[in-house]
């Protein structure tokens, strides 16, 4: 790390340039003897990716920034912020630190917070920004998370693992036991060091297949963003037996929308054709899988077992998007051509044959205005329209 980046001609060309063409910008070269233009540039690119994701670093003076992937793979600072949520103790270890994101969000949490990082100038980089941060009870280290373990006598209150999702040999992954470092093989080793582990994976993960592979499992969070799953979370504790605890959790702009329910309950739904009210669950929910614990949590029917929308005759919280149903009809192109053919209208499909975009061709219905139509399939197996409107 050139730490002659951060003094203040370089810091302000630096935000100067935040909206500038950096291929442009290269060929120019570099204003200062002890900067190249190749570090400014990586600065330049890797602070603007932090403007809505990290808004803290971004506003921070004297934030060194890394390289612009290790932003793309950092957390983002609200959902950095739910896993603090779950934390609490007087140690936690980070093994695998990254930029330190979710380090300085837990650090808040615990009394002390050791960060571990194998890339030596990533490590210099995160204690670099704790300290000017103000985050005074994290400390660095250059190492491997997995060898601190295995090297030391000392025992933790929490555990902190983002296992990569990318190999060398196999590129992008799509099971545990093939993320670095294995939880899998490592997890009898993590539970020697401390009774409670938090586990951040990847949303394309079988939450099934995970639950399945780890023991002591005591919680699966599902954590998604504006209604955009961003993390599957997994809350261990040594010992544990009891039945394992579902939760998802949309975090909005001021709000949020949560539910949970037992895994595995054996939950049956209820159905029956559209009635006043029509709820979409969010992406945290269909994610989950939660679909028949819905209905018998909220005393909601399901359209079909492969649909998950749900019809009532009361306006109820629910976690997701709620409309009031104006009407509804068999799907025939032709006449929702004559009705809609013109108009504006957003769409959406549940269980459907045709696309979006062959629905518009086939009914002419142009996109946008304040009505939703969604095409679905019935109780009975029947292509069902829905005409809507937000509540």
């Amino acid at each position: 790390m050139n730490k002659n980046l951060l003094h203040k001609e370089a810091q302000q060309f630096i935000n100067e340039n935040l909206k500038t063409d950096i291929p442009g910008l290269v060929l120019k070269g570099s204003p200062f003897e002890n900067v190249n233009i190749k570090d400014l540039a990586n600065q330049i690119l890797s602070k603007s990716k932090c403007r809505t994701k990290l808004p803290r670093w971004f506003t921070t003076e004297g934030v060194y920034y890394p390289k612009p992937l290790n932003i793309e793979q950092s957390s983002s600072e609200i959902t950095a912020q739910y896993k603090a949520r779950l934390i609490s103790g007087e140690s936690l270890v980070d093994l695998t630190g990254g930029f330190g994101v979710d380090s300085y969000f837990l650090a808040q949490k615990v009394g002390q917070l050791t960060h571990c990082e194998i890339d030596r100038e990533l490590s210099q980089i995160a204690a670099c920004n704790f300290a000017v941060l103000g985050a005074k009870n994290v400390h660095c280290i250059a190492d491997d998370g997995i060898s601190f373990l295995q090297n030391t006598a000392d025992k933790f209150d929490w555990l902190f693992v983002d296992p990569s999702r990318r190999s060398d040999l196999k590129g992008k992954v799509f099971l545990l036991e093939d993320c670095l470092p294995n939880v899998v093989e490592h997890l009898d080793l993590m539970l020697s060091k401390s009774r409670n582990l938090l586990i951040k994976l990847s949303p394309i993960l079988d939450i099934n297949a995970v639950v399945h592979k780890l023991k002591n499992v005591k919680e699966v969070h599902i954590v998604a963003h504006m209604n955009e799953v961003k993390e599957l979370l997994i809350v261990i504790e040594k010992d544990n037996e009891a039945p394992v605890k579902i939760k998802t959790i949309n975090l909005k702009k001021n709000t949020e929308d949560s539910f949970e329910a037992v895994y595995n309950t054996g939950a049956t739904s209820k159905f029956s054709s559209p009635k006043t009210y029509l709820f979409e669950p969010n992406g945290a929910i269909l994610k989950a899988g939660l679909f028949n614990q819905v209905s018998q949590q909220f005393n909601v029917f399901k359209l079909h077992v492969n649909s998950h929308l749900y019809t009532s005759d009361e306006l109820i919280y629910f976690p997701g998007r709620r409309f009031e149903i104006l009407s509804s009809f068999k799907y025939n192109p032709k006449e929702i051509k004559k009705m809609f053919s013109g108009k504006k209208a957003n769409i959406t499909i549940r269980n459907f044959y045709d696309t979006v975009a062959q629905i518009r061709k086939k009914t002419g219905i142009k996109e946008g205005g304040t009505e939703f139509l969604f095409f679905t399939t019935d109780v009975e197996n029947q292509a069902l329209v829905i005409h809507c409107q937000k509540v």
